[in-house]
């Protein structure tokens, strides 16, 4: 077989992207994760309604982001500039999602590609795309989680920055938008430990790879 550097570039970059977007997904699509916090964060005495009601508000927010046509928050108000915030969640979720879809995808195409026309990856620096892409997306997030970690408050400010450009209305009115109250800052900096935790663990799950399986390239 033909060994070449374009596949390996290909293959990184596939790869990074697959555990990138997987990361990203998680707490999108493990709810029992939220669920979790119910208790942990002690919300049904701190806002006053039962585990059932926080489920429900939670689930039909949930159920917008990932697709669906009407937004709801169970038995809590919203505002119409809350609605519109969550509908720019919506695109990034999906945006995610479908991503993680299409990388998946690209994986597959370029397997049977590399196959049919008999070319294997060549290493580089000795290395091959498992490795590049645990090394560059690892390092690019260790060094973002690190900032984010010393200033958590300020990693949230600007990330809605980055995100929402040019829009406030991720600022809750709790009394417009009591939904607030039951998605506290504590849970979203979980979430923040929870992908990098799972992009860093499968960056490294890569380079491991690589280095067990010098011959097993893609």
């Amino acid at each position: 077989m033909k060994r070449t550097k374009l596949l390996t570039l290909l293959w990184a970059a596939v790869l990074a992207l697959v555990v990138l977007t997987g990361a990203i997904a998680a707490p999108i699509l493990c709810r029992p994760f939220y669920y979790a916090h119910i208790d942990a964060l002690d919300l049904t005495e701190r806002i006053g309604l039962s585990e059932t009601e926080i489920r429900r508000a939670f689930d039909e927010m949930m159920d917008y982001c990932m697709g669906g046509d009407t937004f709801s928050t169970g038995i809590l108000p919203h505002s119409q500039a809350g609605e519109s915030h969550f509908a720019d969640v919506r695109g990034l979720f999906l945006l995610d999602l479908r991503l993680l879809a299409a990388s998946l995808g690209a994986g597959v195409v370029l397997f049977v590609l590399s196959r049919v026309t008999k070319r294997r990856c060549a290493p580089i620096l000795g290395r091959g795309p498992g490795f590049w892409a645990g090394v560059g997306l690892g390092g690019s997030f260790a060094l973002v989680g690190g900032l984010a970690a010393l200033d958590f408050d300020r990693a949230f400010v600007t990330f809605h920055h980055l995100f929402f450009p040019g829009k406030d209305n991720w600022i809750f009115n709790p009394a417009t938008d009591p939904i607030i109250f039951i998605l506290p800052q504590e849970f979203f900096r979980n979430c923040a430990l929870l992908i990098l935790g799972l992009l860093l663990g499968g960056c490294i799950l890569m380079i491991v790879w690589d280095f067990l399986r010098p011959k097993a390239r893609v």
